[in-house]
């Protein structure tokens, strides 16, 4: 027999017309499987979903794998992580073996018990949590493969489907097979993700007829005929309307007035069987329908559960499974049919009466008496309102949300309904349910007055808006809040202004900088505050935040010094990520990768919560910007798990943005392209000029590095509008000099200096080193023979710009390019060999084959580029990543709790690195990083050699 929480084995009667999803399924458990694998099987109610996976848990079973189950359950959907205990309950013990922060965050979300005298960690991270349970799916692989089967996953909490698709996404080389079943055409919330899907579709008529045949009394004549049509190929359909007709043959001449909807049809015939039943079993079946799960078991220990000889008469009639596991219904549909058919009072009173034995289970017992409330009860609604502060504390923003939404709807007093709909509204924001907090503040505008609860809502409606990508009206919303609020709730409108500013980050249109600007003066110039509400500490990373999306050039001497001072204070993990973003815009890119890098190893500390998806691409945009593009990479990499993880679309767009830059960078076009390609099409290039700029830049210097000059200058022309206006305020500015590049090259120099100079008009103040660099070699390429030296010169003349390495280099090939063409070669000579060192040292084949080329025009034998990093290079950024923490010395499951990863897939990524690298094992890391990590001076010096030898022989 099946284990308690355990899916039944497999049915005895045969399985017909599923051989090919049989066949499918059961290759993933035999032969036992060697790697992971997810498998979505849908289909409508009664299409056989929990049938073919009873039959390869069975399977599974007897093949040695470790199966463990979940079944979702529709009265626990809103409990945060239900669904997760359900499936770990089991195996709760191996959760001490955990990484300790891991342990803590699983502990936490399932409410376990922790040591009453350690400080109280805050909510779980939902990240945490679902590398926590990645990292315990891999242990238990260790011992036998295992099998995840979700059954009903449609009812699961969204806490635990969230947690169970990020395990699944990361699985690799764990023995570990994941099968989800759920209802309907889409896959659930949070596996929506591109997984491989088993949709069962209809039975065909020759199958149907098959199956009804081996029904204990199948349908003959007219009335098979009505089954088949009424089932239209719906497995359990057929089963039940064969019952039907068997008991009652003149039922088939009701169906023709009864066009109802297959599930609609399905649940009149399975209510029409329980109201045949005795008063006794229908009442006990009601009670059972209403517990659903756990509460039944903890009302029978109470003595409040259904009498066992009255559900006799329904196991009979095959509703529902009694055995030593407990009270089990034949399918979903037949306990919904049970609980939807009785009237509302004698559900209210089945409510109660669980409710009464549930006492040391608060959150369950709040919502039984929330189902029974038919008006406002504020007993209720303050049960319910514990129950979201218990599942917040948990980490189950969903079901937090939830119980405060239904708390409002049991208020009888407006005042109360406003302030927990607000709330509500609120404890949503982090589930990313951008149309769900949309919901919650529009009905509480409907219902309050009250100024400050007003303007919360109306700050949480902003940030939905720009969440779903409506920017444009997210934006002025937004300014209205910090406009209202900025009298008397200071922190608030901080708040709002510096997600306004977020807006015009991602769209970069000059009028949306205005607006913030506007509003930024108004909160600076801002009278004495109200009695009680001073602003808040943090204001200055605020303000510095606010400053540097909207306009880094306009006051760049004050914003630059205010950076220096505020960074040197203590900050708050929140703060750094705003400073450090903010040093990163300004072009500080060495004190934005310090900041940013601290943010992250804040991040990292054992009991820290949250994360910070955006703060990490700034750090792989500032690691590019400083010519640490494997870094760069790596950030990408896991900023994309991040986005993946958490909803984020704008981070996933960044991350693919970095890689296709770095990647165009690196000449590898057919890859930067796909990627620049994705994030393109997952953004409203109206709303994100933030994207079409990064995007239009990256295929512009991958076609550059391809010799496509004619199509880089097409790509690299539309960073500015016919006026000349940014497409972003601030990045299209760092296309200028690759776009004048390509417009030489693709002879459009009139039109190239047309662009530029109508560009230039656009930027007003002092922009940084950096970017007047970008500047001079725009206007030193595009310039005439005469007048380019001096704009090259002046771009030159500033050590400390080589701080941007790559940007340096092009600038030096192209110097050295006019210097050769004039027929200086020893001037040229220096210039180029330092810039061919940069270009390999990044691996920018493109830039260091035409560097190489102009040396051999100039005489100088070039030496093929050393070849000691081209190994780590071959690897995956993720690999990289893992190589180098291990070459610190960090253990597999280290390296897995800081990446994000599980133990297992660490070591799978070390061992297929280790041949690439030419190593033996772990030991030898340590010295293939010190070798690659000082490359630099020996190709330096070797080609200083090589040009000097030549230069005394000439």
């Amino acid at each position: 027999m099946p284990g308690p929480g355990e899916l039944p084995g497999p049915q005895p009667a045969p399985v017909i017309g599923r051989d090919a999803g049989l066949a499918r399924l059961r290759a993933l458990v035999d032969p036992v499987p060697q790697v992971s694998q997810v498998l979505l099987v849908t289909g409508e109610a009664g299409m056989g979903k929990t049938v073919l996976l009873a039959d390869t848990a069975g399977r599974a079973r007897r093949a040695g794998l470790r199966v463990l189950p979940v079944t979702g359950r529709e009265s626990e959907s809103r409990l945060a992580f239900a669904g997760l205990h359900q499936l770990l309950r089991p195996v709760l013990p191996a959760v001490a073996g955990l990484p300790a922060r891991q342990g803590r965050a699983l502990s936490g979300a399932l409410g376990l018990s922790a040591d009453p005298g350690a400080p109280d960690p805050g909510a779980p991270d939902p990240l945490l949590t679902g590398v926590a349970v990645l990292t315990l799916l891999s242990d238990l692989s260790e011992h036998s493969p295992v099998l995840v089967v979700a059954d009903d996953a449609h009812w699961l909490d969204r806490s635990s489907l969230d947690a169970l698709a990020f395990a699944g996404s990361r699985l690799d080389a764990e023995p570990v097979v994941l099968l989800v079943g759920a209802r309907g055409q889409a896959p659930p919330p949070g596996f929506d993700r591109g997984f491989p899907e088993l949709h069962l579709e209809p039975l065909s008529a020759a199958d149907a007829g098959r199956l009804l045949d081996v029904q204990p009394r199948p349908p003959r004549g007219r009335a098979r005929g009505q089954v088949l049509a009424q089932a239209a190929g719906n497995p359990m359909a057929l089963i039940e309307l064969a019952k039907v007709i068997a008991e009652d043959p003149a039922a088939s001449r009701r169906w023709a007035a009864e066009p109802l909807p297959l599930t609609d049809r399905l649940m009149a015939v399975l209510t029409s069987r329980f109201a045949a039943l005795p008063e006794p079993a229908r009442a006990a079946l009601l009670l059972a329908a209403v517990a659903d799960g756990p509460d039944l078991s903890a009302a029978a220990s109470h003595g409040a559960g259904p009498d066992a000889r009255a559900l006799a008469p329904a196991e009979q009639l095959g509703l529902i499974a009694v055995d030593r596991t407990g009270l089990r219904f034949s399918h979903p549909l037949v306990r919904s049919a049970i609980y939807h058919s009785a009237p509302f009072a004698r559900r209210a009173a089945a409510h109660r009466q669980l409710a009464g034995a549930l006492h040391d289970q608060p959150d369950r017992r709040a919502w039984h008496l929330a189902a029974a409330a038919l008006h406002p009860d504020e007993q209720v609604a303050s049960l319910l309102e514990a129950t979201a502060a218990q599942a917040q504390h948990r980490g189950g923003a969903a079901a937090a949300a939830l119980a405060m939404e239904r708390a409002a709807e049991l208020s009888p007093d407006r005042a109360d309904q406003a302030r927990r709909l607000v709330a509500a509204a609120s404890a949503a924001v982090p589930t990313g349910q951008a149309d769900w907090v949309q919901d919650l503040t529009s009905r509480a505008l409907a219902v309050t007055a009250d100024p400050e609860l007003r303007l919360t809502a109306r700050h949480d409606a902003g940030w939905a808006l720009a969440y779903s990508g409506r920017r444009s009206a997210a934006l002025p919303a937004l300014i209205s809040v910090a406009e209202e609020a900025s009298r008397d709730q200071p922190a608030l409108a901080w708040d709002a202004l510096a997600d306004a500013a977020k807006v015009v980050y991602h769209s970069g249109a000059p009028a949306s900088c205005q607006a913030v600007s506007r509003v930024l003066g108004l909160l600076e110039n801002q009278g004495p505050r109200s009695a009680g509400h001073g602003p808040r500490a943090d204001v200055g990373p605020h303000r510095l935040w606010i400053q540097a999306c909207i306009d880094p050039f306009g006051s760049r001497s004050e914003l630059i010094w205010y950076l220096r001072q505020i960074s040197r204070s203590p900050l708050e993990e929140p703060a750094l990520w705003r400073i450090g973003s903010a040093a990163w815009l300004l072009d500080e890119s060495d004190l934005a990768i310090t900041l940013l890098q601290d943010a992250m190893q804040r991040l990292r500390a054992p009991g820290t919560q949250g994360t910070s998806g955006p703060g990490l691409t700034a750090l792989g945009w500032a690691y590019i910007d400083t010519g640490r593009w494997d870094e760069a990479l790596e950030a990408a990499a896991e900023a994309a798990g991040l986005a993946e993880a958490n909803q984020m679309e704008l981070v996933a767009a960044a991350a693919d943005l970095i890689a296709a830059t770095v990647l165009a960078m690196r000449a590898d076009s057919g890859a930067a392209r796909r990627h620049a390609d994705r994030a393109l099409g997952h953004a409203d290039l109206a709303e994100s000029g933030f994207v079409a700029a990064r995007a239009r830049r990256a295929l512009g210097i991958a076609a550059l590095a391809d010799g496509s000059h004619l199509l880089a200058f097409t790509q690299l022309r539309q960073l500015f509008s016919e006026e000349g206006a940014p497409v972003h305020n601030i990045f299209s500015y760092l296309g200028v000099a690759d776009m004048a590049a390509a417009a030489v090259r693709a002879d459009r120099r009139m039109e190239g200096q047309d662009v530029l100079e109508r560009a230039l008009s656009h930027l007003g103040g002092t922009v940084s080193p950096r970017l007047e660099q970008l500047i001079a070699r725009a206007r030193g390429i595009l310039a005439g023979p005469d007048g380019a030296e001096a704009h090259f010169g002046k771009a030159l003349a500033d050590p400390a710009e080589d701080q941007w390495p790559f940007e340096r280099a092009q600038l030096r090939l192209d110097y050295a390019e006019w210097l050769r063409r004039r027929r200086r070669i020893n001037d040229a000579k220096p210039v180029l060999t330092e810039a061919l060192g940069t270009f390999r040292r990044l691996r920018a084949r493109s830039w260091a084959q035409r560097a190489e080329a102009e040396l051999r025009a100039c005489g100088v034998a070039v030496a093929d580029a050393p070849g000691e990093r081209d190994a780590l290079w071959e690897l995956t950024p993720q690999q990289r990543q893992i190589v180098r923490l291990a070459s610190d010395g960090l253990t597999n499951r280290q390296i897995g709790d800081r990446l994000f990863l599980s133990p297992r897939t660490v070591s799978s990524h070390l061992y297929r690195s280790y041949p690439k690298l030419g190593v033996a094992g772990r030991s030898q890391l340590r010295d293939v990083i010190a070798r690659a990590s000082t490359p630099t001076a020996a190709h330096d010096s070797a080609g200083s050699r090589t040009l000097r030898v030549r230069d005394l022989g000439a």
